[in-house]
């Protein structure tokens, strides 16, 4: 009799600990302050203004859980970011799991100047659904970045009428 007690009580003390374990691996491990910063490569250009109303990020493969970030919203000159500098443009909080998606949605007042003359750049569906940049990147800690290069030479594209368009390349440094 003592020994069937020792065994169900080993057993059961065995299960305890398993379950405990499988659940730890399969809970998220807290939460990640995560900052979303951009920079841009070299451009033939005087300015590439973009503006930036908010930044939205997604966590997870089903598309369903987009965070909205404080976003420091306004018009920022992609020139002025380059050789290493960069700017902070959001900053919020996620499960720490991996990071799936990033959205930006642009206001209108997007510009080109070149040769001193100021240009509109257009930007299809950038206030309507946003930029979108697939990532899958996994996030480490309490506190991540992310640094969004913004190349401005690839993503300017001059139309047959002289206008401007803004097809974005971006990728993740």
């Amino acid at each position: 009799m003592k020994k069937l007690i020792l065994s169900l009580s080993a057993l059961a003390i065995v299960s305890t600990i398993v379950l405990v374990a499988c659940s730890k691996d399969n809970n998220d491990s807290g939460s990640t302050t995560l900052k979303v910063k951009l920079t841009d490569r070299p451009g033939a250009y005087d300015e590439v203004n973009v503006d930036i109303q908010e930044v939205r990020v997604n966590y997870r493969s089903d598309t369903t859980d987009w965070a909205s970030f404080g976003t420091n919203a306004g018009i920022y000159d992609l020139l002025t970011l380059q050789n290493g500098i960069d700017t902070v443009l959001a900053t919020g909080v996620v499960p720490t799991n991996s990071v799936k998606q990033i959205r930006f949605i642009l206001g209108p007042n997007n510009t080109i100047k070149v040769g001193g003359v100021v240009y509109p750049l257009t930007v299809p569906s950038g206030s309507e659904s946003g930029l979108k940049l697939m990532i899958n990147k996994q996030l480490t800690g309490q506190l991540d970045s992310l640094i969004i290069d913004f190349d401005a030479a690839l993503s300017i594209h001059q139309l047959g009428n002289g206008t401007y368009q803004l097809k974005p390349v971006l990728r993740v440094k």
